[in-house]
């Protein structure tokens, strides 16, 4: 009877251990992982995380690289993980090679994914950012999407040179922005919000009115008439989108009320806070 107990309590192990036995292997080092690809023949998933500080990491991780569906995917791939963490510990060559190949690759943001041709070490995938509750099928279709091929590599060279332009624009934007605020140029602000929405849709055109609404309230916080303007504005043009609609509405009341949301709210110093508790 003891050896049968004993029996069943090891086949326990074993069956609770399979899970983590099946785990896809992350590698760390990128040379390491090109040579296992070139001989495995399969390209190469590289997922560059923050993976003690960055949210969307550890909700991509989460919802996509812990699941099922993952695993499935994985077995095509040789897998990467560049961790630029704030705290973990990291050794001084690693820092130096994962901030190496991020400039390479022209990462800018995380978490951000390439798919790698080993034998080429060119991408022709790359997916930045990761929406919370997108989940690994819609997450998964996408990369699946990209092609190792001429032409895909093509494609991705096109794309990433659009969004580099774009991100460029929207930085230059940014300062004529910032210089028409402290210029109190509002006429101004408004202008090259314009440009920035000419091409929205729908209930996007509210974003630019509602930002309007804050930039008048930044420029000129006794102006309460003008920013309740350009929030009524933003209502009228989010018509349709609750989830919008229900977010500008309470912005609305809240100029009303007399609180101005374009300033940051002040944080209480540690003792006065927890005094008020």
């Amino acid at each position: 009877m003891k050896t049968k107990h004993t029996l069943a309590a090891f086949v326990a192990l074993i069956i609770a251990a399979l899970p983590a036995l099946a785990a896809p292997k992350w590698y760390t080092d990128l040379d390491e992982a090109k040579a296992v690809a070139v001989k495995e023949n399969k390209a190469i998933f590289v997922d560059f995380t923050g993976s003690d500080w960055c949210g969307f990491c550890i909700k991509l991780h989460g919802e996509v690289f812990d699941k099922p569906e993952f695993e499935e995917f994985a077995k095509n791939y040789v897998l990467v993980e560049l961790d630029f963490p704030n705290k973990k510990p990291q050794s001084a060559e690693e820092k130096a090679k994962n901030k190496a190949t991020q400039a390479k690759f022209a990462v800018s943001g995380f978490p951000t994914v390439l798919l790698i041709d080993a034998k080429s070490g060119e991408a022709y995938g790359r997916q930045s950012g990761y929406g919370p509750g997108t989940g690994p099928k819609a997450y998964l279709d996408k990369l699946s999407a990209f092609k190792n091929s001429t032409e895909g590599r093509a494609a991705l060279v096109a794309d990433t040179k659009k969004a580099s332009e774009a991100s460029a624009k929207r930085s230059a934007q940014g300062v004529k922005i910032r210089a028409a605020i402290e210029a109190k140029d509002f006429d101004a602000v408004c202008k090259l919000l314009d440009e920035d929405f000419v091409d929205a849709q729908g209930s996007r055109k509210a974003v630019a009115s509602i930002n309007k609404a804050l930039m008048s309230q930044r420029i000129d916080p006794a102006n309460k008439e003008r920013a309740l303007k350009w929030a009524d504005q933003a209502i009228t043009e989010c018509a349709g989108d609750e989830k919008m609609l229900a977010s500008i509405k309470s912005m609305r009341d809240r100029m009303a009320a007399g609180t101005n949301l374009s300033q940051p709210v002040p944080v209480k110093p540690a003792a006065e806070a927890k005094k008020g508790a």
